[in-house]
């Protein structure tokens, strides 16, 4: 029986890398696999992990980018003195 063919992992988007990693947690937690199909499958798992990780990171860092930029464009258009916009902020 052949080891069916993975995708390499950069390739995915993030939902598609996430989907994959449950399904990969699921079947480590089943207990069922042989030891090396364990670690292939703990691997794969690192790897996807790795790769949600890189996305989520992505994310996290253009939204501080937009959140830099629009607290910018506020303070440049607005005198020191005016009240926040955002009751969040108070």
């Amino acid at each position: 029986m052949s080891a069916p063919v993975q995708i390499d992992v950069t390739t995915l988007t993030y939902e598609q890398a996430r989907a994959e990693l449950v399904d990969v947690v699921q079947r480590l937690e089943q207990g069922s696999s042989s030891l090396e199909d364990s670690m292939n499958l703990w691997e794969r798992g690192e790897a996807l992990a790795a790769h949600c990780q890189t996305w989520l990171d992505g994310a996290r860092t253009r939204l501080r980018a937009v959140a830099a930029e629009r607290d910018a464009a506020a303070s440049a258009g607005s005198p020191a003195d005016t009240a926040p916009h955002d009751s969040k902020d108070a």
